[in-house]
C-alpha cells in the first residue's frame, strides 16, 4: 500500500522492449536505498516489482496488460517519473489509501496559473466519473491529490509550488497522459450498496 505522498523524481535510464512487455530501468537515490529483489516502487502511480538493484538504479518488468492500462507506455530514456516506496506499518498515512493500481489514465487539458497555486484540469473516463467528487481524493501519477471540482467528464486540482518542483505535474503539458487511481473506498461502497440493492429486490 502506498500514500500518494512522492519521494523523490526519478529518470527513466533505459528501456528494454521484449514480445509481450517491457523492462525499464530507473533512476532513484531515495527509493533505492536498502532496496531488495521483489521489494514494491509505485512508478507514476503504478506498482511495480524490483527485478535488480544496484547503486541508485533498479530495473522492473511491466507486462503488457499494464502498458496499456497505464501511462507507462509512453515513457522513454530521459522520462522523469514519480516514485514513492510502500508505506511502512505505524507510519503516518500522509495521503490517502493508494494501491498502486491504476483504474485508467486521463489527459491534461489546461493549466491555469496564479501566485501561489495553479489550477490544472484533467480529463476523466466515463467509467470513472461516478468515484470523484469533489473535495474528495484521487492519484494522479501516483501524487495524492484533492479534487477542486468534478464534472462527468474532468476534474480539477490546484497545486502548491512544492508540488509543482517536486513531481511531474510541474512538467505535464495539455496533451499528456496521466494515470489515475479512485479512491478504494468508494469502489467497496458501491459494491456493497450495489449487493444490498440486489438482496433487496430479490427479497420481495
Amino acid at each position: 500500500m502506498f500514500t500518494g505522498i512522492v519521494e523523490e523524481l526519478g529518470e527513466i535510464t533505459d528501456v528494454e522492449t521484449l514480445d509481450d512487455a517491457c523492462r525499464f530501468r530507473l533512476r532513484g537515490p531515495v527509493v533505492t536505498q536498502g532496496a531488495r529483489h521483489g521489494d514494491s516502487i509505485a512508478v507514476n502511480g503504478v506498482c511495480l516489482t524490483v527485478v535488480e538493484h544496484e547503486g541508485d538504479e533498479f530495473t522492473a518488468d511491466v507486462m503488457a496488460e499494464t502498458l496499456d492500462r497505464s501511462s507507462l507506455g509512453a515513457l522513454a530514456v530521459g522520462s522523469r517519473v514519480n516514485l514513492e516506496r510502500p508505506t511502512a506499518v505505524g507510519s503516518r498515512l500522509g495521503g490517502h489509501i493508494v494501491q498502486g493500481h491504476v483504474d485508467g489514465t486521463g489527459e491534461v487539458l489546461e493549466r491555469e496559473p496564479s501566485e501561489n497555486w495553479e489550477i490544472v484540469k484533467i480529463s476523466l473516463p466515463a467509467n470513472l466519473s461516478r468515484y470523484v467528487v469533489e473535495k474528495g481524493s484521487i492519484t494522479v501519477d501516483g501524487i495524492s491529490l484533492t479534487v477542486v471540482d468534478a464534472g462527468d467528464d474532468h476534474f480539477t486540482v490546484s497545486l502548491i509550488p512544492t508540488t509543482l518542483a517536486l513531481t511531474t505535474l510541474g512538467l505535464k503539458q495539455p496533451g499528456d497522459p496521466v494515470n489515475l487511481e479512485v479512491d478504494i473506498i468508494a469502489k467497496y461502497v458501491e459494491r456493497m450498496l450495489g449487493d444490498r440493492v440486489i438482496s433487496a429486490g430479490v427479497d420481495r
